[in-house]
This record gives C-alpha cells, structure tokens and sequence, in this order.
C-alpha cells in the first residue's frame, strides 16, 4: 500500500467547512471520479479508490454530474448493429 500525503492549510478547512477525515474523502472521490470519467480507471478501481464499494460509487456519479456508462450513444448503437449483423 502506497500513502499519499497533501499539505492543505487550515483555511481551506474552515472554508468548505470540512474536518479532515470529511476532506480526505471528498478529495479521494473527486479523483475516483475524475480517473473514471477520463477513462483512466474502470468503476472498479474508482471505487477502490474513493474508498467505497462499486454501488455506492456508481451513486455517487450523479452528484459530479457523470455518467456511469463510459460509452457514448454512437458506440452503443455501432455494438448493436455489429451484434445485430453477425
């Protein structure tokens, strides 16, 4: 296991009117996330390193606004016709 470690000051703190355990998971979810929806990390992964399981991460999802589905509607459509032609 690998530890990060990020010096953030107390006003940062009092700003987003977290305590430190609240920050650190906000911090690791919005990497998850950001991983995820780049394509980086599978949902898997993401949830690993939120902290959190897969469903709970999938959840969280609409909260950042993103879709759990790393598949645009083109991709989707050219797999149907594919399966759909075989």
């Amino acid at each position: 296991m690998v530890s990060l470690n990020i010096e953030l000051s107390e006003e940062l703190f009092a700003a987003m009117h977290k305590d430190k355990t609240e920050m650190i998971r906000d911090i690791r979810l919005a990497a998850a996330v950001k991983f995820f929806e780049r394509g980086m990390i599978s949902q898997e992964r993401a949830a690993e390193l939120a902290g959190i399981s897969r469903a709970k991460f999938i959840y969280s999802l609409k909260e950042f606004s993103v879709s759990p589905f790393q598949y645009t509607a083109e991709e989707i459509l050219s797999e149907v016709d594919n399966y759909l032609n075989v």
